[in-house]
């Protein structure tokens, strides 16, 4: 492989923001989502808005390990997509279907099943388990019919094909916000329902949006996703054998991830209610920001995925330096304005000084932390996962999550009482170790694989 081999900027950069811009707005979408039920709940009070964040931990981990499942499946879609097969994509989008939707129905009956006891894990305040349990026991159903929607919107990346889905993404966006406001409060002639009417609000956009990508997908002849029940599910054992090979340590990178941000979660928890509202208030912020990091990292991913499959190894490499460039510039740009909105959103919530203090500091530790911690999402994400070195990045994810940052997390609250910034500061330790890792692992070139 030559190293030196580039591919111009305007064949790079078409795709990109092909790819990227819906993937952002996809994001800003589902984060906007987690951003108005923050705010209005948020108006409710201190309690509340903990109580959200912690029920949130389960769909939290329910989507990031279904966004792991997928990651990995697209590995293949998108060399099906890059060798021109639709036969491959429709068979792709089956497999995603039925494992996506067998896992959306056991996290359901996870979450409906031990309420209370994933409520204390993150709370030992009676009032904080008594609102989350309602929230969760209601907003869980949604699962099933986000797993839909996650599905086709996925598939649709990888298809580099997302204005409709992105659309409709937005539109469910507008019916939650106008049904949050509806009822949490009590409007148009609705009793306040406080988090139960955000709960509501949130499954029936997500039924929905749901139906709507279905709807459109059949209804659009030329789309690569459009297909009948047999095509979908016509794939054999061979190819469902090999998908969750490469799938599985996905999922699993990812689900360690997630449950290991939740116990971290579960830790600032031990600080107290007022350190779990900042904190989901400082995650929302940041998220919203690190939507252009998604735009870039899965574009990166759907790009070489598709070189991956053409057979050309080196535009895959040199779309991957372009990302890594491409991270830096993001780290300044967006640090810098993350610093800098950090005291304007306190404005949107009615907290004492002390709370609105600790959510400005908050929130720039995590401006510092973004750095390394979206270097190592690129290399990882974008990157080696694309070419189909899902194992490697699986052991990685465990080794520095699991085994690294949630005790550093726990030592830091139990042993040297930090603050919520300091024990976030002391996280980014893994993150910074990780990248000289994933560097060297990248430089090797092993990780580019071609699985069809």
């Amino acid at each position: 492989m030559n190293q030196a081999v580039t591919i111009d900027n305007k064949t790079y950069f078409t795709k990109l923001i092909k790819i990227g811009i819906p993937v952002v707005f996809q994001n800003f979408i589902v984060i906007g989502l987690n951003l108005i039920d923050t705010i209005m709940i948020g108006k409710l009070g201190e309690e509340q808005l903990a109580a959200i964040g912690a029920s949130n931990q389960v769909y939290f981990i329910f989507s990031v390990s279904l966004f792991g499942f997928l990651s990995g499946s697209a590995v293949y879609t998108t060399q099906y997509f890059g060798a021109g097969s639709r036969e491959g994509v429709r068979k792709m989008l089956g497999i995603s279907l039925l494992s996506s939707l067998i896992l959306a129905i056991s996290c359901i009956l996870i979450a409906l099943l031990f309420t209370p006891e994933i409520m204390t894990l993150f709370s030992r305040s009676e009032e904080v388990i008594f609102f989350g349990t309602k929230y969760l026991r209601i907003a869980c159903i949604s699962y099933l019919f986000c797993a839909i929607s996650m599905v086709f919107s996925y598939n649709s990346r990888a298809i580099q094909d997302l204005n409709g889905v992105t659309t409709i993404n937005f539109l469910a966006l507008c019916v939650n916000a106008v049904l949050n406001y509806i009822l949490i409060y009590g409007k148009l002639g609705f009793d306040p329902l406080g988090v139960s009417g955000a709960a509501i609000a949130t499954l029936i956009a997500r039924i929905l949006e749901a139906v709507a990508l279905l709807v459109f997908v059949q209804i659009k002849k030329e789309h690569w996703l459009r297909g009948s029940f047999k095509q979908y599910f016509s794939f054999d054992r061979g190819l469902f054998s090999n998908v969750m090979k490469m799938s599985i340590p996905v999922m699993v990178t990812e689900s360690v991830w997630s449950g290991s941000m939740a116990l971290i979660f579960a830790a600032y928890g031990m600080l107290g209610t007022v350190a779990l509202a900042t904190a989901q208030i400082a995650n929302v912020a940041t998220e919203m920001l690190q939507c252009f990091y998604f735009g870039v990292g899965n574009s990166t991913a759907m790009i070489i995925g598709e070189y991956v499959g053409r057979k050309d190894h080196d535009s895959a490499y040199a779309s991957a330096y372009k990302a890594l460039r491409l991270t830096w510039i993001l780290n300044v740009i967006l640090g810098i304005i993350l610093v800098v909105i950090a005291k304007p959103i306190t404005g949107f919530y009615d907290f004492n000084p002390e709370t609105d203090e600790m959510i400005i500091k908050t929130i720039t530790v995590m401006a510092l932390v973004m750095a390394p911690k979206m270097i190592a999402y690129m290399y990882v994400v974008g990157i080696l996962r694309a070419g189909g070195d899902t194992v490697f990045c699986m052991k990685l994810e465990i080794l520095f999550t699991l085994f690294m940052q949630v005790p550093v997390a726990f030592f830091g609250v139990m042993v040297l009482k930090l603050s919520l910034p300091g024990v976030i500061a002391l996280g980014a330790i893994g993150e910074i170790l990780r990248i000289f890792i994933v560097r060297r692992r990248f430089k090797s070139g092993v990780w580019l694989n071609e699985v069809i």
